[in-house]
């Protein structure tokens, strides 16, 4: 998940020290994930209504894992983003790993 839309979801509350960790989360595998130059500047600060992974079968597992980054740090998730989620999830398996909450610490 791109700092930028964390920090409109709710890490501008954080602490320097949770923000910190947040961007350099290795605790939970889907928050640093290895892509491609090119695929990573295409993404850029989207979130999912405005990109997705060109493979079709990486669709489901990127709004599982965007879910999961969002849920383990409390991060706000708004009308439209839960519409777009929803539907994007019409048709993917129902399973998915619930991560460990992040300790979050607030200003």
């Amino acid at each position: 998940m791109p700092l930028q839309e964390a920090w409109a979801s709710g890490a501008w509350r954080w602490t320097e020290l949770t923000r910190d960790r947040y961007a350099n989360d290795t605790g939970y595998a889907a928050s640093l994930i290895a892509v491609s130059q090119s695929t990573n500047r295409g993404k850029g600060d989207s979130e999912p209504s405005e990109w997705m992974p060109p493979l079709r079968t990486q669709r489901c597992s990127y709004i599982k894992l965007w879910i999961g980054v969002k849920y383990r740090w409390r991060l706000a998730v708004d009308a439209a983003e839960k519409a777009h989620l929803t539907r994007a999830l019409a048709g993917c398996d129902p399973l998915m790993t619930v991560p460990r909450r992040a300790v979050v610490h607030t200003r």
